[in-house]
């Protein structure tokens, strides 16, 4: 099986090291200088599955250039985080859309690691037109870079991710911003507070795309956080340890 990777950036970059364990792999880059990597395109003929690994807003102006380089029985699926506005549009090849619930603070091709989806839940999205056959050549792909493939729709996907990654963004961005002023707060922050805040070192243009194209679910998950931070807190001492030794209660159970 030959497999193409478009963007060879952090996500790019761990499917490229990681698939040419098992497969023919070639890469398309603007810049990187790597064995089999080039930035022409038609490097991709021939390629039974191809993922598009660059940033979201330049992902549909991929997908249509691929139709000059790729046949009918091409897979092609991205990764980007946001689902439903690549999911409209009908091209030549197989598209499948996806994406890796997998990451680090880190970017580019040299924080790259064949180890960075094991045991990382990979979403897919199949559309109405998907052939259970095609899809199943992607699993079967995805699942040899060690992740495990969950099934969803456009609509749902992007709704979770609101809640489990962009708002959480937004939140550890809002957090350094509170003590940008406090010098003493900065010099006192240690472990905690760094995973809390890890997610305000997401690649800036990542981290604008999100906010700009998933931007009304993302004020909808922080509705619901500002109602959920008044239901703990009130101000009554009582009442707040009560709540917060229920609620924690609560997610030891469900760990």
């Amino acid at each position: 099986m030959k497999i193409g990777v478009i963007g060879l950036g952090l996500i790019g970059g761990s499917i490229f090291k990681k698939c040419r364990e098992k497969y023919d792999v070639v890469g398309v880059s603007r810049s990187l200088e790597e064995e089999n990597v080039s930035s022409d395109y038609s490097t991709l003929k021939g390629c039974d599955v191809v993922f598009v690994c660059t940033p979201m807003n330049k992902t549909l102006d991929i997908l249509d250039k691929l139709e000059n380089y790729l046949d009918e029985n091409t897979i092609v699926t991205d990764v980007c985080s946001l689902k439903e506005f690549v999911s409209h549009k009908s091209y030549k090849y197989k598209f499948i859309p996806s994406h890796p619930m997998a990451g680090t603070e880190h970017s580019g091709w040299e924080h790259s690691f064949a180890e960075l989806f094991n045991g990382a839940v990979w979403a897919v999205t199949p559309k109405e037109d998907t052939d259970l056959k095609d899809f199943g050549v992607l699993k079967t792909v995805i699942e040899s870079t060690g992740a495990n493939v969950i099934m969803t729709t456009p609509l749902e996907h992007d709704r979770a991710v609101a809640l489990i990654s962009h708002a959480p963004m937004l939140v550890a961005q809002a957090l350094c911003k509170n003590i940008e002023d406090n010098e003493l707060a900065q010099k006192l922050a240690a472990s905690g507070f760094r995973d809390t805040t890890r997610l305000a070192l997401s690649n800036t243009e990542m981290a604008n795309d999100m906010v700009v194209m998933n931007g009304e679910n993302i004020k909808d998950v922080i509705k619901l956080l500002n109602e959920n931070v008044n239901k703990l807190f009130t101000g009554n001492y009582r009442d707040e340890a009560e709540k917060i030794k229920a609620f924690r209660n609560e997610l030891y159970a469900k760990s």
